[in-house]
């Protein structure tokens, strides 16, 4: 067997099946490209689903590592570190909020929003004990845990997986009637991706997130989004909100806040919001650890200079020009999306997402199926517009009946 074959085998071995990987297997990685173990590249047009907005190994960012590898890597928050004020601090201007709650992984991000805003309802808005109801969209993907799957429309994703949260409403994603009709005075929260990464990169109708923002505003209810993939540069703006306008009351951040270096999340809110937490009742060992805010840190320094968003917004601008140009031709049904982010609807006749995702691999570009036939394409920020333009040429090829 060849060296890749023989890694698949050992994992496929003593790894329990919860993803399928393309059958590649990656040794290394700078910017926007990764080399296998048989020393082939690949352009990365997934970028860790937006973990990886700043490209691979950048070096800004490991090397902030590293010098905080030398000095304190954990602390637990049984003490204050050097590096969490700053965290916080600049954090919460980025957002233009008072309050930030870090964490490590998306999931635990949505999980920290989900306790907040029935706190806040009980606490602040009189919401009778466990009576609270959160809102969320149809088609949505927040995570994993047992709670999130509990709100999922995802037969795959929420199957076997019972007995199931209460205290959820699901309705149609873009549906501002069906969203009234579903608010009562227990309702505490709406949780919504501005732009549904999972569900194909959807973009909502103009007009929904401000009209969200006017319900929830109208109805003592908080606006949670959850940016965690759209949020921090990918769209062309530092959040997807930005687009419309739109300020919600609670941001969910994480894979790019951690670079690609280290997993960090973070809820960033007012104080009237996350106030409401008292010492122990909520918490995490490596919540905001000290790696992770100086990673984090460095983050935010390169999303204040602008220069990332205005990359995403005009290799965006030419990305959808041209996967815009498939769309005429039969192999592509529709383009989605925002900045450098794309769903798309390949004609189901040449193929599923998994096969078009495969033959894209065997031309040595790496990108990831979502449902039926659609595949998402979501490059580094840092990726230069004539590797885009390779990839792009590639994909050409492969939908070339």
């Amino acid at each position: 067997m060849s060296t890749t074959e023989t890694a698949i085998a050992s994992a496929e071995a003593h790894s329990a099946h919860n993803y399928h990987p393309l059958p590649v297997v990656v040794a290394s990685a700078e910017g926007a490209w990764m080399t296998d173990v048989e020393g082939r590249r690949y352009l990365d047009l997934l970028a860790g689903y937006s973990a990886l907005n700043f490209g691979h190994g950048n070096r800004r960012l490991i090397d902030a590592a590293k010098a905080q590898l030398e000095r304190v890597t954990l602390t637990s928050r049984a003490f204050h570190h050097d590096r969490f004020a700053d965290f916080c601090t600049r954090l919460a201007e980025l957002c233009s909020m008072e309050m930030v709650l870090p964490m490590n992984t998306g999931a635990e991000a949505v999980e920290t929003a989900v306790k907040t805003a029935r706190k806040w309802g009980y606490r602040i808005k009189g919401v009778p004990d466990g009576m609270a109801k959160i809102i969320v969209a149809s088609d949505n993907f927040h995570g994993r845990t047992t709670t999130i799957v509990s709100f999922s429309t995802d037969p795959e994703a929420r199957a076997d997986y019972g007995p199931y949260t209460p205290g959820f409403e699901i309705v149609p994603y873009g549906d501002l009637t069906a969203l009234r009709e579903a608010m009562t005075e227990n309702t505490v929260a709406v949780l919504i991706e501005p732009i549904q990464g999972e569900a194909g990169v959807l973009v909502p109708p103009a007009g929904y997130l401000p009209g969200v923002r006017e319900l929830t505003r109208e109805r003592n209810v908080l606006f949670i989004a959850d940016e965690i993939q759209s949020g921090l540069g990918r769209t062309g703006k530092t959040f997807a909100c930005e687009h419309e306008g739109v300020v919600p009351d609670m941001y969910l951040l994480g894979k790019a806040l951690g670079g690609g270096v280290v997993p960090v999340s973070a809820v960033v809110s007012s104080a009237d919001v996350l106030g409401v937490f008292r010492p122990g009742e909520h918490g995490s060992t490596f919540g905001g650890n000290p790696l992770a805010c100086a990673v984090a840190l460095e983050v935010i320094a390169m999303l204040r200079t602008g220069e990332y968003q205005e990359r995403a917004a005009e290799l965006g601008d030419h990305l959808h020009r041209e996967l815009g140009l498939l769309t005429g031709g039969g192999a592509v049904e529709a383009v989605r999306g925002r900045g450098l982010w794309a769903g798309v609807d390949v004609t189901p006749a040449l193929g599923t997402g998994r096969e078009i995702s495969e033959r894209l691999l065997e031309e040595r570009v790496l990108v990831k199926d979502t449902h039926g036939s659609t595949i998402r394409i979501a490059p580094p920020l840092v990726i230069s517009k004539e590797d885009l333009d390779w990839g792009l040429d590639r994909l050409r090829t492969v939908l070339t009946p």
